[in-house]
């Protein structure tokens, strides 16, 4: 692969147009297009961006099922078909920015009901070109009331002009063994698409990078509770002197664990920050969690990347052909035939046997 110039990348920390899907995709692509200009050849935007992440679930006690039902049917309601024409309007603007895209929606599973959710990142390269997307593994806690849970199949490190770039969502970062995955992959550039933030929350990121000799992008969303609707019930259950809902902090880490860029705290905006490629390798000469530092004869880690779809046709089966030839064919079992009773002797004793005296040789 040629040498790769410097380049710069763009952290979104907007808040989306709260459960409006169409309104939310417009606002994507004025931000996509103000990142290009920007120099941005990278933009990264948070989870769940398109509608919304669904914060009701920390917030409405389960009791309140209508409530809870409502929401969810106004979710799935504003949710996003892979492909489909979202992601085509999507395409569109990284294109016309020329910009590689990574960002959250709330995918609808059109392959099987159309009524579950996926908390799922999309991958466009500059072409416009949708060429893979992640499914959260597992959400987390609450977040279960309202995503279903991916597999390994969109578990993946993808080559791009930039480098080898991955996307792993919130807690997945948690998880050490989906961590590794992307580090085994060759992942130089980590998008770490998230609604966590604060202090714990970037000392894992600063961590990651570090471990794993990545480039990260912490990218959050800073949700301000004037950017939900007071239509929506569960907005009285935030504390009245609470004015972010989400503070963001969104940041961009360097391989040595530095934060370059950020974090952007309590405010909407766009992080920008410069990639040098030269690091890629020089950062690992020391430490390389994949490679001369792993010890293969000690460890081993088994990824399972086959898709669970929720219906599988089963094969037709072709009955085999009869032999052409008779002497070939086997003969048919002959017919026994059982002794039945004698009628006439029905209910008589049997005769006693005889007893034998003396021994037998």
């Amino acid at each position: 692969m040629p040498a790769i110039a410097p380049f710069r990348v763009a952290v979104v920390q907007h808040a989306p147009v709260f459960l409006d899907r169409d309104a939310t995709i417009d606002k994507a692509c004025r931000l996509i297009a103000e990142a290009a200009r920007e120099g941005a050849k990278l933009v990264a935007f948070p989870e769940a961006f398109v509608p919304a992440y669904p914060d009701w679930v920390w917030v409405l006690p389960a009791r309140e099922r209508k409530a809870l039902g409502s929401l969810y049917a106004e979710l799935v309601a504003n949710g996003v078909t892979v492909p489909g024409p979202e992601t085509a309007r999507l395409g569109a603007a990284a294109r016309a920015a020329g910009v590689q895209l990574v960002i959250g929606v709330n995918e609808v599973n059109a392959e099987a009901s159309g009524t579950s959710l996926y908390n799922t990142l999309l991958f466009f390269d500059a072409e416009g070109r949708l060429y893979a997307k992640h499914r959260k593994l597992i959400p987390t806690g609450g977040e279960r009331l309202v995503w279903a849970m991916g597999d390994g199949s969109t578990l993946a490190v993808h080559e791009t002009p930039l480098g080898r770039l991955c996307g792993v969502i919130c807690w997945e970062n948690y998880m050490p063994l989906t961590r590794y995955t992307h580090y085994a992959g060759g992942a130089q550039i980590y998008v770490a698409a998230t609604w966590d933030r604060g202090e714990p929350w970037l000392a894992t990121m600063r961590h990651i990078a570090r471990e794993g000799r990545v480039y990260v992008l912490n990218a959050c969303m800073a949700l301000h509770r004037d950017d939900v609707p007071d239509r929506l019930e569960f907005k009285r259950h935030y504390p009245p002197d609470r004015e972010w809902i989400n503070v963001g902090d969104s940041a961009v880490v360097s391989p040595e664990g530095a934060l370059i860029a950020g974090p952007l705290h309590a405010r909407h905006g766009i992080v920008i920050a410069e990639i040098d490629p030269g690091q890629f390798a020089g950062s690992r000469w020391m430490f390389d969690a994949a490679g001369h530092y792993a010890r293969p004869d000690v460890f081993q880690l088994t990824v399972r990347r086959v898709a669970r779809p929720m219906l599988s046709e089963a094969p037709e089966v072709t009955p085999a052909a009869s032999p052409r030839r008779a002497r070939s064919r086997k003969a048919p079992p002959r017919a026994t035939s059982i002794p039945q009773p004698d009628p006439s002797k029905a209910g008589r004793p049997k005769p006693a046997r005889p007893k034998r005296s003396g021994r037998t040789r």
